[in-house]
């Protein structure tokens, strides 16, 4: 799969194979949680979750950890992609030990723009399952995540209400 060039058609083309392999992979999610400050970013976002994943999963926005976590108490989403830092002074270290003692249990992409190998270390050792950096964010790195989530069993079966 790497033996194409940077760049060129074929590369495209693969990776919208592997898009197209990732809803054979993970399973049909019905609710996804944006925790993003950011109006524009939470709306790209949503955009791209809605070209990817089509309009039958509800996507739900929070701008503040506050909100995040009432949101949770009232309907547990299947993946939460939250912000690094939310302003003002909320960052995902602090908001993922939070998130999970409100009772989440599914799985949680941290997105930011100061990712390295050190701050992937610190956030998956906290409660992340996966980070993606925001200069990549795209539908090919969000369908990449979730299929390394999928294939890690990070999804939780669906429960019936």
């Amino acid at each position: 799969m790497n033996s194409t060039p940077k760049g060129t058609g074929a590369d495209y083309l693969v990776e919208k194979s592997d898009l197209a392999r990732t809803s054979n992979v993970v399973p049909k999610l019905r609710d996804i949680l944006i925790v993003e400050d950011e109006s524009l970013a939470g709306d790209r976002l949503t955009a791209t979750l809605r070209t990817m994943l089509g309009y039958d999963v509800e996507v739900r926005r929070a701008r503040t950890l506050a909100i995040t976590l009432d949101l949770i108490l009232k309907k547990q989403p299947d993946l939460i992609l939250l912000d690094d830092i939310l302003k003002p002074s909320d960052t995902a270290l602090d908001s993922l030990p939070m998130i999970r003692h409100a009772g989440f249990k599914g799985p949680i992409v941290i997105i930011s723009g100061r990712i390295d190998r050190f701050r992937r270390a610190e956030l998956l050792e906290k409660g992340a399952d996966d980070t993606i950096n925001k200069d990549d964010l795209d539908s090919s790195a969000i369908g990449k995540a979730l299929q390394r989530l999928a294939k890690a069993g990070k999804f939780l079966a669906p429960s019936r209400a």
